[in-house]
């Protein structure tokens, strides 16, 4: 049985306080009764997230944590007492983030971005927010274009800071942020440069082709319901393309020189006009 994972598991039999689950190694652990449903029958197969209750048990749940073993997620502090910093993760028992685990003091009703991992000396699922080693740098899974999922993180000089299929770091560079990303948000992305550090650089639309010519169709609409006449060139301020078309400037030249090739639109000096 494995903690802070979610484990399929055989009901075994019931009693007064819950149902006994076991799995293939004869072991068992308790489900309580609050998670019980009519449906559940003894022989049933059921998938349950295992953790440690307050006294130290393992006990199963079929709550859904906001996190799970070597993941990441942003938490809340609910309190800070001399152990160190309780989060709430979505089950009943909060989950601890020691002081030796913190990068930086926590404060209550803060959220921080946490990896939750299994503490080999107290056999204890633990968090932490010193994430620099808990990122992954064998990147021999992926490939440029190759889709994935992102958690995005803080802002700093050179773009936004994102968690990659919930194991490997990643930036998006602030010319390739083309909507309003807030920290704690999910979303989909696409690689375009795998690093030999193991960190990615990732965009939120595919490069090339794939992602030039569905925008440059979407930039053509935008154009028509503008009278035909759109008044950006691709020496507008970044800030200005963002606002009007919700494209970053890069991805509006491509869009523009992807029409223009096409003989769908005629550029002029301060304006784009469809023919």
């Amino acid at each position: 049985m494995k903690l802070g994972e979610y484990n399929v598991l055989t009901i075994l039999r019931f009693t007064s306080v819950g149902a006994y689950l076991g799995d293939e190694n004869d072991n068992d652990v308790l489900l309580p009764n609050k998670y019980l449903t009519d449906e559940m029958e003894i022989g049933n197969e059921i998938s349950v997230f295992l953790y440690k209750d307050s006294e130290d048990r393992i006990v199963a749940t079929t709550q859904k944590p906001y996190i799970h073993l070597n993941s990441f997620a942003y938490l809340k502090v609910k309190e800070v007492t001399a152990y160190g910093a309780f989060v709430d993760w979505g089950l009943e028992k909060d989950l601890l983030i020691p002081f030796r685990e913190q990068t930086n003091r926590l404060e209550e009703d803060k959220y921080y971005l946490v990896y939750m991992k299994l503490d080999t000396s107290t056999d204890r699922l633990v968090a932490t927010t010193k994430d620099k080693k808990c990122y992954s740098t064998d990147t021999s899974e992926l490939n440029v274009n190759d889709e994935v999922d992102l958690l995005i993180c803080e802002s700093f000089d050179l773009g936004v800071k994102v968690v990659v299929n919930d194991k490997f770091l990643g930036i998006i560079y602030h010319n390739d942020v083309n909507r309003n990303l807030r920290r704690g948000d999910y979303t989909k992305g696409f690689i375009y440069n795998i690093r030999e550090d193991g960190k990615l650089d990732v965009r939120l639309e595919k490069s090339g082709y794939e992602k030039v010519e569905p925008l440059s169709q979407q930039l053509l609409e935008i154009i028509k319901s503008k009278k035909g006449t759109l008044y950006l060139t691709d020496k507008s301020h970044p800030d200005e393309i963002r606002h009007q078309v919700g494209m970053s400037k890069k991805t509006f030249k491509q869009a523009i020189g992807n029409l223009y090739k096409n003989r769908l639109i005629q550029i002029n000096e301060d304006s784009i006009s469809v023919l």
